[in-house]
């Protein structure tokens, strides 16, 4: 069973950055499609970042320029690192882990970002 913990979360300014980490266990790691997805209240949950194949990654319009994905495949884990961010970043940040098509998807409990003065 494929478990995913994201950390990193919590309150931050406008323009600041936070980096959110997603370490995953029970798996194969390297083989894991992962990808960041986010949840504001009263909303949709909606894709922000993902590698699609290999290294290839592919960002949300409203992000692009600001996040950067990244991964450690030694370490079971993967990076959202967020820069200038927005008040309209608030939302509950959820890591997905998948080996591909006809398999299940793992998601992970989820941290809160906060961007607010």
């Amino acid at each position: 069973q494929v478990q995913l913990v994201e950390s990193g979360g919590g309150l931050v300014q406008p323009g600041g950055s936070l980096r959110l980490s997603c370490a995953a266990s029970g798996s194969i790691f390297s083989l894991l499609t992962m990808g960041w997805y986010r949840q504001a209240p009263g909303k949709q949950r909606e894709l922000v970042a993902t590698f699609t194949s290999g290294s290839t990654t592919n960002y949300a319009d409203s992000v692009k320029g600001r996040f950067s994905i990244s991964r450690d495949n030694a370490k079971n884990t993967v990076y959202l690192q967020m820069n200038s961010l927005k008040p309209e970043d608030t939302a509950v940040y959820y890591c997905k882990g998948s080996y591909g098509l006809g398999y299940p998807d793992y998601w992970g409990q989820g941290t809160q970002v906060t961007v607010s003065s």
